[in-house]
């Protein structure tokens, strides 16, 4: 009987058990998942497609999920313009070094508030959480830039928004929940101080939110261009997807699109905006999956009451 009841719970473990009672609800749920992953992947193969057609087939509507002519010439004229190459590598930089410093100023906000022993703990939390809810408004906001002389630089891309509440929060509540007091305690006892607890046991046991939030930070870096669009008019310091955007927008208005006047560009407007969003679009995605199953935990782990 009882070998009886170590194989029945095997199997049940083995996920054996659940394939036999497939229903009509899991192949629904099946067919809506199925529906909504093609809404997302389709759009991004049918411009990968345009991006790589030629010029006749695009304006015939011919394409759809396979290149026809194929040919490299919208990405021959990005490469050889430099703009958009200058702002890659430019938005590239931006988004490491205030992915650096946000996860900085995330992670001291959020480990003393993690700590019991810290006094008015409660009121620092709330007092921090205001701006996840109130804001000064764009004009204020504006004229506090200029003053500081931030305007036309890139830290007013950076510093402004290196603090996020809600960053604070989850990497808070893990804190909370995943690294034991007895632990700290312990290291207290043989003589760590705060930092060397912080650098030597809370952050190496930490590398699944410090992912998670890494790439909160990077990603919602890299997709922003509002600020861009406000506070910076320099071409040089524009990054990526406002090069973009205004690409598009000037295709969209004008139906034409253009790099710049230095470049003669072959490509109709159509080829060139699906060359330009995959040029922007691509690197993220490849970094994207490595790191994508730490969003799930970061969510969580952000659902635990601190």
């Amino acid at each position: 009987m009882a070998k009886n009841k170590e194989k029945e719970f095997d199997t049940i473990n083995d996920g054996s058990h659940a394939i036999r009672k497939f229903t009509i609800g899991d192949f629904l749920i099946i067919f809506i998942l199925v529906i909504l992953c093609a809404t997302c992947v389709l759009p991004f193969v049918h411009l990968a497609a345009k991006s790589v057609s030629s010029n006749t087939a695009v304006m015939q509507k011919a394409v759809v999920l396979w290149p026809i002519g194929f040919n490299l010439d919208a990405y021959n004229s990005i490469f050889q313009d430099g703009t958009l190459v200058h702002s890659f590598l430019y938005s590239v930089e931006v988004v490491l070094i205030f992915t650096v410093l946000g996860m900085i100023t995330c992670t001291c906000a959020a480990y003393p508030l993690s700590k019991k022993r810290l006094k008015g703990r409660a009121f620092f939390t709330v007092l921090l959480m205001i701006p996840m809810y109130f804001s000064a408004g764009l004009i204020p906001t504006y004229l506090l830039y200029k003053n500081l002389n931030m305007l036309n630089s890139m830290w007013v891309l950076i510093l402004p928004l290196i603090y996020s509440s809600y960053n604070m929060l989850i990497m808070k509540n893990y804190f909370q929940s995943t690294i034991p007091d007895t632990l700290e305690e312990a290291a207290f006892l043989d003589g760590a101080s705060n930092f060397q607890i912080l650098f030597r046991i809370v952050l190496p046991l930490s590398l699944p939110i410090i992912a998670t939030l890494s790439l909160f930070y990077a990603v919602g870096r890299w997709n922003s261009y509002a600020d861009n669009k406000y506070y910076i008019t320099k071409e040089a310091l524009k990054m990526i997807q406002y090069k973009l955007y205004q690409l598009v927008a000037s295709a969209t208005e004008a139906q034409t699109a253009t790099l710049s006047e230095a470049i003669e560009v072959t490509s109709t407007p159509e080829v060139l905006q699906a060359s330009c969003i995959m040029f922007a679009t691509i690197p993220i995605i490849c970094i994207y999956p490595f790191l994508q199953k730490y969003f799930v935990k970061g969510v969580m782990v952000g659902a635990v009451k601190g």
